[in-house]
């Protein structure tokens, strides 16, 4: 199975791969990389990130200094704006009832992303809003009620990531010691490379880089119910919380995690280009693939990782 990712020449359907890593009951069974990488390199999550932002809420949770069903405390929406009635929980799940044109539910259980010209990722990452990723975010409009839709929002991230950043205090450097202090350094995770941008707000929708041992350790802990060695990192639940889905999303979207019907319970964390960190709780399994996919093809990455699934399902049973 791994052989496929690797073949030369380079497979149609997955394209370029840089690494398939493979951990069952905390262990290592398969790893490979490409041929110019190796473990210690590092890659980019894209909206990986989003699940990492979403952890860092948990903790935040956890020690009593966020409250999810509050309202998002966004400095530039006044008290009578309408939007400051969203919640964290809302933002999360992404039921915020905000504008922000990246991918929209086909309702068949597929999303289509929009072209570079109409969507509002690209000038908020690459374009006007880059400095100031949350600024840009904080001026979408609402054109829903709250609950009442699902959409794919990389704003809201970042406005979760800057809520973390301003609850934390201290800056960049605040925001780096919070996050390798209360997640990173307690899981192992050494190759933690969070971006910012020019206000110091990680920019937490899609702006990391870490090696494929460190993806999968951070996938390791969700399958430790948010536990490390027997220490609590992530509030009790709020893994459940993470992986239930949404009945707005299809039942594809839970609280920055995309799930997978079905009797395994999958979950995974999902960026461009094929990143993925598939779990399985049934067969405490984790399936890290990391590599370059064109957008049009990446059904086929999860198709891959949940063919190597079936092949420990099988064994299994």
């Amino acid at each position: 199975m791994l052989d496929h990712a690797f073949a030369q020449p380079t497979p149609d359907d997955l394209e370029r791969t840089h690494a398939v890593l493979v951990v069952q009951r905390g262990a290592i069974v398969a790893e490979r990389y490409a041929e110019d990488v190796g473990p210690e390199d590092t890659f980019l999550s894209w909206s990986m990130a989003k699940s990492i932002t979403s952890a860092l809420v948990g903790i935040l949770v956890r020690q009593g200094r966020l409250d999810i069903k509050a309202p998002m405390p966004v400095p530039e929406w006044s008290a009578d704006d309408p939007r400051s009635k969203i919640t964290i929980d809302q933002m999360l799940r992404m039921v915020d009832g905000l504008r922000f044109r990246e991918a929209e539910d086909l309702g068949n259980g597929s999303i289509r992303y929009y072209p570079p010209e109409e969507s509002d990722v690209i000038p908020m990452l690459f374009g006007e809003g880059q400095g100031d990723v949350a600024s840009f975010a904080s001026g979408l409009p609402k054109v829903a009620e709250p609950e009442t839709r699902w959409n794919y929002n990389s704003g809201g991230s970042n406005l979760l990531a800057r809520l973390v950043g301003q609850t934390v205090g201290g800056g960049r450097e605040g925001m780096e010691r919070f996050m390798k202090q209360e997640l990173f350094a307690p899981i192992g995770f050494k190759s933690a490379d969070p971006r910012f941008d020019d206000m110091d707000t990680f920019v937490g929708a899609s702006h990391f880089f870490a090696n494929a041992r460190d993806y999968a350790r951070f996938g390791l802990l969700y399958l430790r119910d948010g536990c490390w060695d027997g220490h609590r990192i992530l509030p009790p639940g709020w893994v459940d919380y993470s992986r239930t889905p949404g009945q707005l999303s299809g039942g594809l979207y839970g609280a920055h995690f995309w799930t997978i019907p079905g009797s395994l319970g999958l979950f995974y964390c999902s960026g461009a280009q094929g990143q993925r960190i598939l779990l399985s709780p049934k067969l405490d399994l984790i399936v890290v693939r990391l590599g370059k996919t064109p957008p049009h093809k990446v059904d086929a990455v999860v198709r891959y990782c949940k063919e190597i699934v079936d092949l420990f399902r099988a064994t299994a049973e």
